[in-house]
């Protein structure tokens, strides 16, 4: 009889194949050293993804969904059907190395206030990927954030959302892209917010878990490989971008807006909506000159 899952890994997928299989070779590559399940949740892929991880991986657990029902859903779909005292959700453009679960699951384990932690991520260029650790937005840090400012401030209230003032160890926010979560911890608070379709859902769950006492930590000590915009692309669909830009909208109404002044919350759905629409036009720009270029 074989021991009962120690982790659970969640991968959910979509129109991903070759990513997915080189996320899922690193994790038969580089295990971790106690009985684990791989989930897969496909979100209706229908360009052979589900069928590559049914043929090349057959201990993973498949389950495909008849639509795309989002991120946060199909995350759900697995973290409730599995029971593991921790859940590791992973992107399917991420790779793991030696060690790294071994060393998220050593921490956790340390920790026991910890509810979730990330480690650093690098891109394939073996930069840093600065959506490692986080802070929680406020108005001037979304700006900072932006508009490019606080990206190039090392430090202040418009470089806070990137939390460049932790080195390691306690954080608000980690990256959904790699983000172990103590099982006890969803127990609590429930698992991802399905109002979010995509994106924020994870800042979300960082949220809820920080209001119910939990410390999520960042580990620059373990690293993940993130291939940033693998499963989406350099320039956003209509349908992603409104999803961003709604999941923004959601996090400060739900999180924020009671305890604020009206007339402020009025300025942040502004500018949100205005930041969409000039998204919208970036991004269908760029298509269009990437198509007059090819």
């Amino acid at each position: 009889m074989s021991e009962p899952a120690q982790l659970d890994v969640v991968i959910v997928s979509y129109r991903c194949e070759g990513l997915l299989r080189d996320c899922l070779r690193s994790l038969r590559e580089h295990p971790p050293s106690r009985p684990l399940t791989i989930s897969v949740v496909d979100n209706a892929s229908g360009d052979g993804t589900a069928e590559m991880v049914a043929r090349e991986f057959p201990d993973v657990l498949l389950r495909v969904c008849d639509r795309n029902v989002g991120f946060a859903a199909a995350n759900n779909v697995a973290i409730r059907e599995t029971r593991a005292p921790y859940v590791l959700v992973l992107n399917p453009d991420t790779r793991v190395g030696e060690g790294a679960i071994d060393g998220m699951l050593e921490l956790m384990d340390t920790h026991r206030e910890v509810g979730i932690s990330g480690p650093r991520l690098v891109l394939e260029d073996g930069s840093f990927d600065h959506a490692s650790r986080r802070s929680f937005p406020t108005p001037i840090s979304a700006l900072g954030h932006f508009t490019g400012l606080g990206r190039r401030a090392e430090r202040g209230p418009l470089a806070r959302y990137r939390a460049p003032h932790v080195d390691a160890g306690p954080v608000e926010a980690v990256n959904g892209a790699f983000m172990l979560i103590r099982r006890a911890a969803l127990d609590q608070v429930g698992p991802f917010d399905e109002g979010y379709w995509m994106y924020m859902e994870d800042l979300d769950l960082c949220y809820r878990l920080a209001r119910a006492g939990w410390t999520t930590w960042y580990e620059p000590g373990v690293t993940a490989l993130h291939i940033k915009g693998g499963t989406t692309g350099p320039n956003r669909a209509l349908r992603l971008n409104a999803a961003f830009h709604y999941g923004m909208y959601r996090f400060y109404r739900k999180h924020y807006a009671a305890q604020r002044n009206p007339l402020l919350n009025a300025a942040v759905y502004f500018g949100i909506a205005v930041k969409l629409i000039l998204s919208v036009l970036r991004s269908s720009a760029r298509r269009t000159l990437r198509r007059v270029r090819d």
